[in-house]
């Protein structure tokens, strides 16, 4: 008689992971309420009654369905350590939206609530972009090697998830190298904590414990305030998602700024989905591109056209958290914490009562584990195409502390001069060119270099003349779309292309040519 698996739904290792992915989605939920509050200067209302409620919808609807894909694939596969896909707001893409469209258009219209409508439409476009390619990426994915979709996963891991959680860790040490040394003892030494305790419940803990322990001996370490602890329960309430139709349509009066960046981010999320997914099958759990992506581009569609300007992304860090013991029930935990949390105006107590130092360190972590896995998961002589994938990254992580330095001085690389900046020895042309569409740039380069490697060169020439075209048309090596926006990067790629597939005919050449051999 055959017996149908029954998946477990929670695992004791999905502690652990909810706790770490918890305080990750939980991390980014407060950063994004700061930039609300504090940046765009969004009405309380607005922020805790209509914005903060979508969000945490949308991540419910995500953290669900990904727990159910799980589900099915521990079901149909009969495994019992299947780890969800982890999901939540796209980090880079919260920055975009509120430093390249709402906030700009605020300001314009002197009106905020103008820019938060610009956003929404921003969403709309990129829901439909990310709709669309999900029917194209497979097919990307069997003809790209992994070390590229791993190698740019790195490189994007190292610039804008390890880098920034390191730095505040060494800016604020007792909390955040205490906290990181916590978590390094239990999930790579096998160090247990009292009763199982999971260790970033620890490490919040200790750091919490730390910074108002530190206030109440009259030091400042963490951050902690008691007016902010105190002004935080003003937010407390209870609200809930409603239609925004009429205020995502007012957002395309902006279309023309919205499609500069929404189409390029857009093919941005495609790749990276692509990764992502790309990722958790070398962690030994295949999900389907076309399906992964098509799911992100409805529920960000639902958060949208329900007051959420933020779009919705498979997070790097699959592997990390199934190492930890994630399975199922820590992805569905979560976003049922988060809408919890977002509904009841509780974020703003958060932030007030959690060192926010005292959680870095845990995406530091998922950091290193992502930055391994394109070492780990592809052949070793693959190893110099995941250096060169992550030299864009780099790059474009390099012009983004340019630009904000010079931001802060009043003034901008233009301004300054590209020749004062090279003679400091500041190449910031060279930082932008590369830099701009870096994850893109980072999934070509590696192609070419995987493939040089075989020997593959006919794949290799195929990859350069992608690089051309995106080039082409700005997606890559560019500020903005359009046509020939980079002309020589443009016929760079076209040379390399036609040389690689020279080299792959004198290659077949060779191949068929009687060879001599001479003994002695």
């Amino acid at each position: 008689m055959q017996t149908t698996h029954k998946p477990v739904l929670w695992a004791v290792g999905d502690w652990n992971a909810f706790f770490g992915f918890g305080t990750n989605i939980l991390v980014n939920m407060l950063t994004l309420t700061a930039l609300l509050k504090y940046v765009l200067k969004l009405p309380d209302a607005l922020t805790f009654g209509r914005i903060l409620p979508a969000a945490g919808f949308m991540l419910f609807l995500s953290t669900m369905y990904y727990a159910w894909m799980a589900y099915q694939l521990a079901k149909k596969t009969g495994r019992n350590d299947v780890c969800a896909l982890p999901s939540g707001i796209s980090v880079p893409h919260m920055f975009v939206v509120v430093f390249v469209i709402m906030l700009p258009i605020g300001a314009a219209s002197g009106d905020p609530v103008k820019g938060w409508e610009a956003g929404l439409a921003w969403v709309f476009v990129q829901s439909f972009v990310l709709m669309i390619g999900g029917f194209i990426a497979p097919f990307i994915r069997r003809v790209t090697p992994r070390v590229a979709l791993l190698g740019a996963l790195a490189g994007v891991s190292i610039a804008y998830i390890s880098l920034r959680p390191a730095l505040d860790m060494f800016m604020d040490p007792i909390v955040g190298v205490v906290c990181f040394a916590i978590l390094l003892a239990n999930w790579f030494g096998g160090v247990r904590y009292f009763k199982g305790m999971p260790a970033g419940l620890v490490a919040i803990i200790v750091g919490s414990l730390i910074a108002w322990g530190s206030l109440a001996m009259g030091f400042h370490i963490g951050g902690m305030s008691l007016s902010h602890l105190g002004d935080s329960f003003a937010s407390f309430g209870f609200s809930i998602p409603i239609p925004a139709f009429g205020h995502v349509f007012n957002g395309f009066d902006y279309l023309a700024v919205i499609l500069v960046t929404a189409i390029p981010f857009g093919i941005y999320d495609l790749v990276e989905a692509m990764d992502n997914v790309e990722s958790a099958e070398a962690g030994g759990d295949h999900y389907p591109t076309t399906r992964v992506l098509t799911a992100d581009g409805i529920v960000s569609l639902i958060g949208c056209c329900l007051g959420n300007p933020f779009i919705n992304a498979v997070y790097i860090g699959h592997p990390g958290w199934k190492a930890m013991g994630g399975r199922i029930g820590y992805s569905a935990a979560t976003g049922v914490m988060i809408l919890i949390l977002s509904c009841f105006g509780i974020l703003a107590f958060m932030m007030a009562i959690i060192p926010i130092v005292a959680i870095s360190p845990i995406l530091l972590y998922i950091g290193l584990l992502i930055g391994a896995q394109a070492f780990q998961e592809t052949p070793r002589v693959h190893a110099p195409a995941v250096i060169v994938a992550l030299i864009p990254q780099v790059a474009g992580w390099g012009k983004l502390q340019i630009d904000n330095a010079l931001g802060a001085a009043g003034t901008n690389a233009a301004a300054v001069g590209m020749d004062k900046l090279a003679n400091t020895g500041v190449i910031y042309q060279g930082l932008d060119i590369l830099g701009s569409g870096a994850i893109l740039v980072s999934l070509i380069l590696a192609a070419i270099t995987a493939c040089i490697i075989d020997k593959a060169f006919h794949k290799a020439s195929a990859f350069a003349f992608a690089g051309a075209v995106l080039t082409f048309f700005g997606f890559m090596h560019s500020q903005a779309i359009g046509v020939m926006k980079s002309p020589e990067v443009v016929i760079a790629y076209l040379i390399v292309s036609i040389f690689l597939f020279l080299c792959h005919k004198n290659a077949g050449l060779l191949a068929k040519s009687p060879v001599a051999s001479v003994d002695g």
